[in-house]
């Protein structure tokens, strides 16, 4: 089936009249009159491709490359040099569309500030300071992340280690039973927030370390929660 027999079934598939998709293709930036069209489907001429991209756009025509190049021998039957030149235009063309693209594109990289957690402990000055760099980050970052942290120590083995990196949300509260970076008595934390015999604590997932009892007299501040 030639390219202009294809448009003309989908353009019924549609529902459309030649008048009706001109009119379409008017909204895509595409000047055309219903004439052109009819000599597109009868063979006689062949849309460029700006004007082929619109009409798939139009006819909702989404799997171009299977719709018209899947009987790519068939469709290169009866047509000259030209008319199989201006084919491999449109498929180069298509590949380049993101509308009619099969594949995914990688997800854009996001910057985030990432901070040397033993770096910043004892200034009390986590979030404040210049202890940190910029790093590019994918989709192996939770979405919700706003900074990251590159711990120090076994505190909060067995699952998170020495010099790993986790990513946080910024928030200035957490529920108890939660994992976030704490600002204590003027030292950054990594610990689990808890509520025990009438006390805040911040405890470490290693039983050797103690809890950090939470003092009425010394304000504690939450930087934000771990995601993931």
């Amino acid at each position: 089936m030639s390219i202009g027999a294809i448009l003309e079934q989908k353009r019924k598939e549609r529902g459309l009249l030649q008048a009706e998709l001109a009119e379409l293709l008017a909204d895509e930036g595409i000047q055309v009159s219903k004439h052109a069209i009819s000599k597109w489907e009868g063979g006689k001429t062949l849309p460029n491709a700006q004007q082929f991209l619109a009409l798939c756009r139009v006819l909702k025509v989404y799997d171009v490359l299977g719709e018209f190049l899947g009987e790519a021998d068939e469709l290169r039957t009866g047509l000259n040099a030209q008319g199989k030149a201006r084919l491999r235009e449109y498929a180069r063309l298509l590949r380049g569309d993101e509308a009619f693209c099969l594949t995914e594109k990688a997800a854009p990289l996001r910057v985030l500030p990432l901070y040397d957690l033993a770096v910043s402990a004892g200034t009390g000055q986590f979030l404040d300071g210049e202890n940190y760099e910029m790093v590019e980050c994918g989709i192996e970052v939770p979405e919700g992340a706003n900074f990251g942290v590159r711990i120090a120590g076994d505190s909060m083995e067995p699952r998170y280690h020495d010099g790993q990196t986790i990513w946080v949300h910024q928030q200035r509260s957490l529920m108890t039973g939660e994992i976030g970076i704490f600002l204590y008595d003027g030292c950054a934390y990594l610990k689990k927030l808890v509520a025990e015999d009438g006390q805040m604590r911040l405890r470490s997932l290693n039983p050797a370390y103690q809890d950090i009892v939470i003092l009425p007299s010394l304000p504690l501040r939450v930087l934000g929660k771990v995601l993931g």
